[in-house]
């Protein structure tokens, strides 16, 4: 009960981010998210394509300006909440992941990716700029590295995108699932309560100056030692045995 697994399951065409499809990452993402059982969040995907972005054939008519806002919208919801959720969200990525899709990968707190991965945001080559996948990329990536991408369209390999901090491992394809499920564990074996602060806390702090991130998280440290597991965990180190979690 650890684990929730969320598998884009539309490999026909390519897990295309429908509007639909968004809806229904959103109500996953928050099913009993407040469960002491659920500790880690992974997204993977079936088939070739990890995830290709925007279904293009919403995005077709002119005229549907409101159904055009509200994809968007509906996307960037998503986006925001996977890193106001209290668990870790992992992607495990084994192929590519364009557009919208890459943007996913962005926004979540850890990716680990097969060596036959690829990430592009190719929408300057079809009239649609890439511009809310910036909002990620521009976050996780070097500054040259994603206008690169954003400009030119061509993507990264996995090694490449490791590389610049796009992901945070790269495995081989027959390591992935193995890889993905040791990272989980290991963040299975510490306090949701703990964890939960603390991710907060860091996305927080990262858009501050440096300064106000001190004063933030120095307050944080102190409301961390008023946590039961806060000072649990440092009698057991003390003690010099597991610590027994309450969560």
């Amino acid at each position: 009960g650890f684990y929730r697994n969320i598998i884009l399951n539309n490999p026909k065409k390519r897990n295309a981010l429908s509007l639909s499809m968004l809806q229904a990452l959103k109500e996953d993402l928050l099913h009993d998210i407040k469960s002491k059982d659920l500790r880690v969040i992974i997204i993977s995907a079936e088939g070739p394509v990890f995830c290709s972005g925007h279904d293009l054939k919403e995005l077709s008519s002119e005229d549907d300006v409101k159904h055009h806002s509200q994809v968007f919208a509906v996307c960037a919801e998503v986006m925001t909440l996977i890193q106001k959720l209290p668990v870790p969200v992992i992607a495990k990525v084994n192929g590519l992941a364009t557009a919208a899709g890459c943007q996913l990968v962005a926004s979540c707190d850890i990716a680990v990716a097969s060596e036959k991965s690829r990430f592009a945001t190719p929408g300057v080559n079809i009239g649609l700029f890439c511009s809310t996948p910036a909002v990620a990329l521009g976050r996780s990536l070097p500054r040259k590295v994603a206008l690169e991408m954003l400009f030119t369209g061509e993507p990264l390999s996995a090694h490449e995108a490791l590389m610049h901090g796009l992901v945070s491992k790269v495995v081989p394809e027959d390591k992935l699932e193995e890889e993905t499920m040791r990272i989980s564990q290991k963040i299975c074996e510490s306090s949701k309560s703990v964890l939960a602060l603390g991710k907060a806390t860091f996305y927080r702090q990262m858009a501050q100056d440096l300064d106000t991130a001190y004063k933030i998280t120095s307050q944080v440290m102190v409301d961390n030692l008023t946590l039961r597991d806060g000072q649990e965990g440092i009698e057991a180190f003390i003690q010099k045995r597991k610590p027994v979690w309450s969560h």
